[in-house]
Formats: C-alpha cells, sequence, structure tokens
C-alpha cells in the first residue's frame, strides 16, 4: 500500500472510529479522548496492517494526529 493511500486509509478508519465513540458519549453520557479513538482504530485494523514510514512517528502518533485534526475541524478546512 502506498504512503498516501495509507494516510487515506486510516483518515477513513479514524472519521468511523470518532463516530461510532461520538455516539457512544452520546447515548451514554460519557466523555471521551482521543486516545479512545485510537486505540478504536487500532483494535479494527487487520493482521500485519502496514506502518506509517514517517520517520520516528509510530503508526499511534500518526492516528492520534488525524484524530485531533478530525476533532478539532481542521481536518475539513478548505474543503
Amino acid at each position: 500500500m502506498a504512503q498516501e493511500e495509507l494516510t487515506d486509509d486510516l483518515i477513513r478508519r479514524t472519521e468511523k472510529a470518532a463516530m461510532k465513540i461520538a455516539q457512544l458519549a452520546v447515548d451514554t453520557g460519557i466523555t471521551f479522548k482521543i486516545n479512545d479513538v485510537v486505540d478504536q482504530v487500532e483494535q479494527d485494523l487487520p493482521p500485519n496492517y502496514p506502518t506509517p514510514s514517517k520517520g520516528a512517528e509510530t503508526r499511534r502518533d500518526v492516528i492520534t494526529r488525524i484524530a485531533q485534526c478530525i476533532a478539532s475541524g481542521q481536518l475539513y478546512e478548505g474543503q
């Protein structure tokens, strides 16, 4: 999987996890954290899912950054 495809896939997976966690928060009244979204994404990844190759940044770091951009709306600015 090419780096751009990997990033796009992680964005899609993170959006899906964020929606799932947000719905749980609404249904239960429990506040969620970015790490909850990251954990959900990682749990749903298939075995041997590729790791982004961006220096020392781990896959978890990439997912965390994506989740933060989703939560802040930064991911959608300019679209």
